[in-house]
């Protein structure tokens, strides 16, 4: 199968997956039920992502994949940290708080297998953060943030940029905020952090 082909025939199944996903939860969705309603065959299913736990896993990493390809993109081109982070802010906040992490995170919730939450980390935080982190070891060596550990500036930087927002979303006491909320969240936290750190 043609590379763009396979490209469109995965969109295809990661759709059906997480409307399934929103309807029937984790538990509830079947490889076999995906395949149906994207009009494909189980075996492709199969072949291409071994298993559920692969197929989410893959979904949370093409979720993932705009915010992990900036930040290593900025790293490699040695951009100042502050510019890279005014680059990162809205679209990790884009990220985390849109309706595609929202739905797996509700589905993570209530899998009691753990093998969703499982991906979502491995996937998603554990192949971003440490990008972040790299971003914060830049600041430190070029003397934008002063007297907090890298690990410690991340923190900070995390809960100032989202906070309680991602949980508030994900139990549905807050929508989805507009493109302008976010790039103002963004700012905040970015201006607050300098504040704080230097």
């Amino acid at each position: 199968m043609r590379s763009s082909a396979r490209v469109q025939r995965q969109e295809k199944i990661e759709k059906a997956a997480y409307e399934l996903l929103e309807a029937k939860g984790y538990a509830g969705t079947s490889m076999l039920s995906i395949a149906t309603r994207a009009k494909a065959s189980n075996e492709t299913l199969y072949r291409w992502y071994g298993d559920k736990q692969g197929l989410f896993k893959a979904m949370v990493v093409r979720n993932a994949r705009d915010v992990k390809e900036l930040l290593e993109n900025e790293l490699q081109a040695e951009h100042p940290p502050l510019k890279t982070l005014r680059r990162l802010g809205p679209q990790l906040l884009g990220l985390v708080l849109g309706q595609r992490a929202v739905a797996l995170n509700r589905a993570a919730a209530a899998d009691a297998s753990g093998e969703l939450g499982a991906a979502l980390t491995e996937g998603g935080r554990d192949s971003v953060v440490p990008l972040i982190a790299q971003v914060f070891q830049q600041a430190r060596k070029a003397g934008v943030i002063q007297g907090l550990s890298t690990k410690d500036a991340v923190e900070l930087y995390l809960n100032l940029l989202i906070g309680d927002l991602q949980i508030r979303r994900v139990i549905g006491a807050l929508p989805e905020p507009t493109t302008p909320e976010i790039k103002r969240r963004a700012d905040r936290a970015l201006k607050t952090f300098q504040k704080i750190a230097s």
